[in-house]
């Protein structure tokens, strides 16, 4: 998550990453493979109408597609709350899906 006292960065100028989100218990749904759970890399990617969510365990190559994204945004910030509800809800776990 970003500091308080950092800039917010603009999604409009490339993906949101926040990397090291302890999952819950539960973990994440994704398409892919279903449930992941451990230390993850959440990525919000905006394309002006709406942000597709996805994950990664820290450090590994492959991403996987969040259950339920693509999510509507119409604005950056927008695509910023999403960005931050879903690593709040990754890491609350649960099978967490898109907000």
């Amino acid at each position: 998550m970003t500091a308080s006292n950092a800039p917010i960065p603009d999604p409009a100028s490339g993906p949101l990453v926040t990397a090291g989100i302890p999952a819950g218990p539960g973990g994440v749904m994704t398409v892919e493979v279903g449930v992941i759970t451990g230390d993850l890399t959440l990525r919000t990617t905006w394309d002006g109408q709406q942000a597709l969510l996805a994950v990664q365990y820290d450090g590994a190559d492959e991403w996987y597609t969040v259950e339920g994204a693509p999510v509507p945004a119409s604005t950056a910030a927008a695509a910023q709350a999403v960005h931050e509800a879903m690593a709040d809800a990754v890491r609350r776990g649960g099978a967490a899906t898109a907000p």
